[in-house]
């Protein structure tokens, strides 16, 4: 597959770092075969869809390098730890190998940062040696400081990734600054995603430039497009297994 020349050696692309992202309420199992069949042909990291669609997805990807990533409380975020770790154990049962996890809104605004552990430790519990666990924080409605801590609290909670945006909120979706914010916050070993209104090779690159290692996307066929070569930090990331160790409890 063309995936593989994407992997071969030095020069990879912003295609190593997309999520192929379809969450919306009209997506079919048609356009989840779609999605996979893209995923597959430009080497994209995973595909990202809701829940219902994720054995699809699955069966779609079996045998290939791709993940299959879904969503857990989105893109509200307000279900409780229990609930979450319900979700994220129905999802990982029914293939999911990476949860992205929606934070309480509320109680990041509010500065209840326990909240925050308690959830994040309950999915990513269920998610030892299976998957990874993306934490969104909704970035853009909150304040710089909650960012920095909020991104400290995941990653120290289990979080493999923090994660800007659902994408859904008024407030907007990802912002370099915030990645920024995101990448200090958690440290060197946490993976950070980019997520919500990248649509250009130009906000990608930029994005990236700020700290992000995955970038969750629907515009991912125009990323494909985009020749520039990953800088070259983030190639030695990618070659020297650090993105394994962001995949702490799922491995290599």
């Amino acid at each position: 597959m063309s995936g593989d020349a994407a992997d071969a050696g030095r020069g990879r692309t912003l295609a190593a770092l997309v999520d192929h992202t379809a969450l919306g309420p009209g997506t079919t199992p048609a356009d989840v075969e779609r999605l996979c069949r893209e995923a597959v042909e430009h080497g994209f990291a995973a595909v990202c869809v809701n829940p219902v669609h994720v054995p699809r997805a699955a069966s779609e990807l079996a045998g290939a390098s791709v993940a299959v990533a879904t969503v857990v409380s989105f893109p509200l975020g307000a279900h409780a730890p229990g609930q979450k770790a319900r979700e994220a154990r129905e999802a990982l049962e029914m293939g999911a190998g990476e949860l992205d996890v929606v934070a309480d809104l509320a109680a990041l605004r509010q500065e209840r940062w326990a909240t925050l552990e308690r959830e994040v430790r309950a999915v990513a519990d269920e998610a030892e040696g299976k998957a990874l666990v993306k934490v969104i924080l909704e970035t853009a409605a909150l304040e710089p400081r909650q960012i920095l801590k909020a991104a400290r609290v995941a990653a120290g909670s289990g979080a493999d990734f923090v994660k800007t945006s659902t994408g859904f909120h008024p407030a907007g979706g990802a912002t370099a600054e915030a990645v920024a914010l995101l990448r200090t916050g958690a440290g060197p070993g946490v993976g950070v995603k980019a997520s919500g209104g990248i649509r250009t090779c130009e906000d990608a690159l930029r994005m990236v430039a700020s700290g992000a290692t995955r970038i969750g996307t629907s515009s991912g066929l125009v990323l494909a497009g985009c020749t520039d070569p990953l800088p070259e930090p983030l190639e030695r990331y990618l070659e020297d297994g650090a993105a394994s160790r962001e995949s702490g409890r799922a491995g290599p």
